[in-house]
């Protein structure tokens, strides 16, 4: 599993490269539809997620995507990053999609937006 630096992830702007994906979270990119992109804007741009679980944090942001996913056509697709701090460093566990209409939203002033 790989580890980001704590450093990282206390700037306002976080930027992912391929390793900073391992294979656990690779897979599920591919299986729901998610973008390193979108993983970045979601921790950047997101609000906190409330389903998260205790000793683990999350983000969600909600995309435009007008188009079709698995053969159905979605107006929408909200993108949920989960991670965890260990010691001084996080890590990045997975990420989920939804694809529908009309979810929920939390507006995050981005001097707020802090992981």
């Amino acid at each position: 599993m790989h580890f980001f630096r704590a450093e990282e992830f206390l700037k306002i702007k976080t930027r992912l490269d391929d390793r900073d994906l391992h294979s656990h979270v690779k897979a599920r990119m591919l299986q729901r539809g998610v973008t390193k992109e979108e993983i970045e804007v979601t921790l950047n741009k997101g609000w906190e997620a409330d389903d998260a679980k205790p000793g683990t944090s999350g983000k969600v942001f909600v995309f435009p995507y007008n188009d079709n996913w698995e053969g159905e056509f979605f107006e929408e697709k909200e993108v949920r990053v989960y991670y965890k701090s260990v010691g001084d460093t996080f890590v990045l566990l997975t990420v989920k999609a939804r694809y529908g209409k009309i979810f929920l939203r939390e507006e995050v002033r981005e001097s707020e937006n802090r992981i």
